[in-house]
């Protein structure tokens, strides 16, 4: 098969949608652009789909080069045969492959090029060809030369089975026999390290941990890794080896009756403990460890998404809060596009008088600019701020004024970048800080690509994971999220333009100066006259961009330019305007399917452009409702096992999920606590900024814990 069937067959998707995606990539389309205009060419394959065919055929495509390699290596240094050949073509892992390349590979001095450069082979290959006659001890005395360091037999026999210990840890098949025991019935243990004391550390519970290879979850994997880093566990993996051995004798011809048996016997044990063990162990673990890392990468991922994607309050005016005791609590006030308008301070908690004039300060500055909300952040002093906030209201009469607690995460890091700095050259950090919420609450996604995702903390075990996993994987997400939503390419900051498919940061950024400059878009037509976005940019882009109120109806829409002329001829064919069919749900709803299909336009196409006529530019975010916490419970000391809260879903991992309930320390959730019935993994059952009911179960003042259930009947606490 060629390396398209081979994905096609690993991901077990159709050949040709596979044949297809990897044509449109290569070609330079995007993830996004491919998933959503060309589903007549991949068989309407999703996202996640095309993503895992790029990476599979990525994965292939290193396979190959690295069989080329070594193909020409063996063939400069002569040892390539027909044999070794046709082995290595065979070969369908990388693992297969450098196992058949293992013992021609150019090695370091080993115990085994010692005893060859003694004379020993001929020695070591009567062990390895077990004759049914001869006495080892005898023949190991025609080995003996003093000049040769082997003073006697028992040397000449030792340095023999060293050759022979590194014949069967580079024997293919043994190492696939013992790599498959490793994966599929070994052990992964660990223990406190030699020399470290028994005292209490947060990796207490794997001083003496084993869990079997095949089931232990991912965040268990890290933690031992990260145990060991850290100098406190020591771990690898245990297999039976009084099974093993026999199977590896077989393997390697072993005959009971031979006088050389017991010499193969010594050898392969050799072989298990100090050649094949060692290596394999790190081998299946870095297997282990890779598969935890891309597991805790999709669970930030997760995690990333549903943050970004959660429910924005819209265009409407507000105040952002940036809470703070010392340095007083920073307002910002913001019009619905999100422009800054005008900042105060106010010191809530500097005493009464200074109390007193903060519910004045903070009365006019509501009354003046009117919002629609008022944006809390939720760290130091957040919930008190927001007590203070809904005192002031109540009693100013403006009790309509929405109050929400809205994440500080990340906030400061935006607050002191290029990008804060480039937006808001005269402002202080605090007040871009202020900003940054208000603009969260407004539009979680414009504000939060703004920012580097792994500083929003949603991961686990992030700082673990290889960097440029965790940042192809969250670029893809952002991505997602920013393309499924559409960018209004008139009020749309750079980064978030960046993140469209087929910009970037160079031409979002000349984007921004045209639009600054000429007064903004008044077409998608017209943003193809800024200067490098050519006509493979504008396909790609086209899409995704908003312009409402433009000169063409469908400008608003998620309709491709590329269809326009389709769509007119639909609305002629029902004898309406095109300005009145876009957005009418009912004259949409008369246009036959079927009777458009053909050429490159399918029946999913046909089926997107009658689902954007009917509601164009339609935002796929849920509806906002703001979190309600009670106000009585606003520090860890008001919780009591057995209240009922309502809380805020802040991080999902592999072993719960964490909820905020108000009192500036998020509970934990544990998976068995989810739900009424078995979970596996949480992600089946919540999600980040997801509103849950939570039970307290336990309050640990002293360790700042809390334990929760999001069970309908909670256990006793």
């Amino acid at each position: 098969m060629d390396i398209v069937d081979r994905v096609a067959a690993q991901v077990g998707l159709p050949a040709r949608g596979v044949r297809a995606v990897v044509d449109l990539l290569s070609g330079g389309a995007t993830v996004p652009f491919v998933a959503r205009y060309r589903k007549e060419a991949t068989g309407a394959l999703d996202e996640v789909q095309i993503r895992a065919i790029r990476e599979r055929h990525a994965s292939l495509l290193a396979l190959e080069e690295r069989r080329e390699s070594i193909l020409e290596s063996l063939a400069e240094r002569g040892l390539l045969t027909d044999a070794l050949g046709a082995a290595i073509a065979a070969c369908a892992t990388r693992a297969e492959l450098e196992d058949v390349y293992l013992p021609y590979r150019p090695k370091r001095r080993t115990r085994a090029t010692v005893a060859r450069e003694r004379g020993l082979l001929p020695l070591a290959l009567r062990i390895l060809e077990q004759p049914s006659s001869g006495s080892p001890r005898a023949e190991a005395g025609a080995f003996v030369d003093p000049a040769r360091d082997v003073p006697d037999a028992d040397a000449a026999l030792a340095g023999a089975r060293d050759i022979v210990a590194e014949v069967v840890a580079e024997d293919a098949a043994v190492r696939a026999l013992v790599r498959r025991a490793m994966r599929e019935d070994g052990s992964l243990v660990s223990a406190l390290a030699r020399g470290k004391g028994k005292e209490p550390t947060k990796f207490e519970r794997y001083y003496a941990f084993r869990e079997t290879v095949r089931t232990v979850p991912s965040h268990r994997v890290l933690a031992i890794a990260r145990g060991e880093r850290e100098g406190i566990l020591r771990a690898g993996i245990e297999v039976d080896s009084v099974r093993l051995r026999p199977a590896i004798a077989d393997r390697r011809g072993l005959r009971a009756t031979s006088p050389w048996a017991a010499e193969l016997r010594l050898a392969i044990e050799d072989s298990l403990e100090r050649l094949l063990g060692p290596s394999l162990d790190t081998e299946v673990r870095g297997e282990m460890e890779d598969r935890a890392h891309r597991a805790a990468a999709d669970v930030f991922a997760d995690n990333l998404r549903a943050l970004l994607l959660a429910a924005p309050l819209g265009p409407r005016p507000v105040v952002g809060i940036d809470p703070g005791l010392r340095t007083g609590c920073k307002c910002a006030a913001l019009d619905a596009t999100g422009t800054f308008l005008e900042t105060v301070t106010i010191y809530p908690s500097h005493g009464d008088e200074a109390s007193g004039r903060a519910r004045r300060d903070l009365a006019a500055f509501l009354a003046k600019h009117r919002p629609a909300a008022v944006a809390v952040g939720n760290g130091t002093a957040g919930r008190e701020t927001e007590a203070f906030v809904r005192e002031t209201l109540a009693a100013e009469g403006l009790a309509e004024i929405l109050v929400v607690s809205v994440s500080e995460a990340g906030a400061s890091v935006y607050s002191a970048s290029d990008v804060a700095r480039e937006e808001l050259p005269d402002l202080d950090l605090t007040i871009r800080g202020a900003i940054s919420i208000g603009r969260r609450l407004q539009d979680p996604l414009a504000e939060l690509v703004k920012i580097d995702p792994r500083s929003i903390g949603v991961g686990q075990y992030q700082h673990d994971v290889p960097p440029v996993l965790l940042e192809e994987k969250l670029d893809a997400v952002v991505e997602s999220c920013v393309n499924a939503v559409g960018v209004e390419v008139n009020t749309a900051s750079a980064p978030l333009l960046a993140r469209v498919a087929g910009i970037g940061p160079v031409l979002a950024g000349k984007i921004v100066k045209h639009r600054e400059g000429g007064g903004g878009f008044r077409s998608r037509r017209a943003i193809a006259k800024v200067k490098g976005f050519g006509p493979r940019a504008f396909e790609q882009a086209a899409g995704f961009l908003r312009i409402r109120g433009g000169e063409h109806p469908l400008d608003a829409s998620a309709v491709h330019p590329e269809r326009y002329a389709l769509v007119e001829r639909m609305a002629g064919d029902l004898g309406a305007p095109l300005a009145k069919l876009v957005g009418d749900p009912v004259l949409a709803s008369r246009i036959d399917a079927a009777r458009w299909v053909g050429g490159d336009v399918g029946e999913p196409t046909i089926r997107d452009i009658l689902a954007e006529l009917g509601k164009p530019g339609r935002d796929p975010r849920s509806a906002f409702a703001p979190p309600r916490f009670r106000e009585d419970v606003t520090t860890l000391e008001d919780l009591r096992p057995g209240m009922v809260l309502e809380g805020v879903v802040t991080n999902v991992t592999a072993f719960g999920a964490f909820v905020d309930v108000g009192v500036h320390q998020d509970g934990l959730v544990h998976v068995s606590q989810l739900a009424d019935r078995f979970v596996k993994d949480p992600r089946e059952v919540v999600s980040a900024g997801a509103r849950i009911e939570v039970h307290v179960l336990e309050v640990d003042l002293a360790r700042k814990r809390i334990s929760l259930s999001a069970k309908k009947k909670a256990p006793p606490a």
